[in-house]
């Protein structure tokens, strides 16, 4: 069954990522000084006394604001509310009580969602008393909290479990695709798409998304978790600013998930920037597919793409021409990551690899270095995710990168493994090293 869900909610710059990340023990949401940083609803796991639940960050909710993305984060919090099992709200205590936090409390006590109010950055306990002051939001005892030093969240967690529905936690282990790319090429639109809703804010200003957004969805029977990211730049493009953060929790997206989609805009082709991307995923050890987005506004030339793909990139990715606008490909794209990830965690026989060696040799003799010509013996794989092959040769130092990168190509080929991470170890026979 689901996990029981809590969402955070409270006005912008009152401390909400900074106390989820303390309630769950991670640092999974960005938290930045600049105020308004969170914008999309962030799904975070949590535990407590052997109770497990889903905590929902979400933006500063502020019915008076006037900025472009105001109304967005409005909705993305108030979506987070409808579905959620208990609202947290929390509130500045050092501030106190201000109309933004009256008018979210109105709109909690019409809800059927039962609410918790944290009255946050309270880091010394004799300044306890200024919870008080949010007695007349009318939705119970406001408890004294800080997110930055720990203090009253063991009291909020035991609130926060005693007020949860009971529920027996059964899920399985879903395949983790994250949709990666250069900013402003359509992530979050194709997200979006794919999900069937506005799970993710999506707007013309580049940057919008600043987090990774981890959402569950069923594909034929089959669970995938979608991870939408943020835009990746040049590590020294965003240094100091609250971008970088974004920009390295898209880097640990990769890390952990099984396949990277990486978007692209069909009307610039590939450019040098996606290639980058590409090979970041590859570095992770995540299988790759390259997706170029805005097909249907575009005459872009997508043999030429394929043939700058398997030119550059050692990993030879497919690239699929989809349109998060309209839908198409998008169903082709997913199953062919879920293939990639299929593929990724595959055994390869021993005899069956042994065979390929073989018909290699056949096809291509083996080089010789110094006179002597290199033997290879006997292959077997030993990992996967990615998979992870051993060939005993009679001398490793005949190897060289030419018919190595010859070798890896062919397996590919032979096992469909285009897209997907390779590890090759050649191993020196003992006794046979002089040969």
């Amino acid at each position: 069954m689901k996990r029981p869900t809590v969402a955070v909610v409270g006005y912008p710059n009152v401390g909400k990522s900074t106390l989820v990340n303390r309630l769950s023990g991670t640092r999974e949401a960005v938290v930045h000084e600049q105020a308004g940083v969170t914008r999309d609803r962030k799904e975070i796991d949590a535990d407590w006394n052997g109770v497990g639940f889903t905590l929902i960050d979400t933006g500063g909710v502020d019915f008076a604001g006037e900025h472009e993305l105001a109304e967005e984060i409005r909705s993305q919090a108030l979506t987070a509310l409808e579905g959620a099992d208990l609202a947290l709200l929390v509130v500045d205590a050092r501030a106190g009580l201000r109309p933004g936090d009256a008018e979210l409390a109105r709109e909690l006590r019409g809800g059927g969602v039962p609410v918790l109010v944290a009255a946050n950055k309270v880091d010394d306990a004799r300044q306890a008393a200024l919870a008080t002051e949010f007695y007349p939001l009318g939705l119970g005892d406001p408890l004294p909290v800080s997110a930055t030093q720990g203090l009253g969240t063991g009291d909020l967690l035991d609130l926060i479990v005693e007020r949860l529905p009971r529920v027996s936690e059964v899920r399985e282990e879903a395949t983790r695709l994250a949709v990666i790319g250069r900013p402003n090429v359509g992530k979050s639109s194709l997200v979006n798409r794919l999900l069937g809703e506005e799970r993710v804010i999506v707007n013309d200003v580049a940057g919008t998304t600043r987090d990774s957004i981890d959402t569950r969805i069923d594909f034929e029977g089959r669970e995938v978790v979608l991870v939408d990211t943020a835009g990746l730049r040049r590590r020294t493009k965003v240094a100091g600013t609250v971008d970088y953060y974004a920009q390295l929790r898209s880097e640990q997206a990769a890390e952990r998930a099984d396949v990277a989609i990486v978007v692209c805009d069909a009307s610039e082709s590939v450019t040098t920037e996606d290639l980058r991307v590409a090979e970041l995923a590859m570095k992770q050890k995540c299988a790759t597919v390259i997706a170029l987005n805005k097909w249907d506004i575009t005459a872009t030339d997508l043999e030429h793409a394929k043939a700058r793909v398997a030119r550059k990139l050692r990993q030879r990715p497919r690239v699929m021409a989809v349109s998060a606008a309209t839908g198409r490909g998008l169903k082709r794209l997913v199953a062919e990551a879920l293939w990639l990830a299929d593929r990724s965690a595959q055994w390869v026989p021993t005899p069956e690899l042994n065979r390929f060696v073989s018909d290699l040799q056949a096809i291509r003799e083996p080089p010789a270095v110094g006179g002597k010509r290199l033997r290879m013996y006997y292959m077997s794989q030993f990992e996967t995710k990615p998979p992870r092959f051993a060939i005993q040769v009679n001398n490793r130092g005949r190897v060289t990168r030419d018919y190595a990168y010859f070798l890896e190509n062919r397996l590919r080929e032979r096992y469909g493994l285009e897209g997907v991470p390779l590890v090759i170890d050649f191993k020196t026979s003992r006794g046979r090293s002089s040969q």
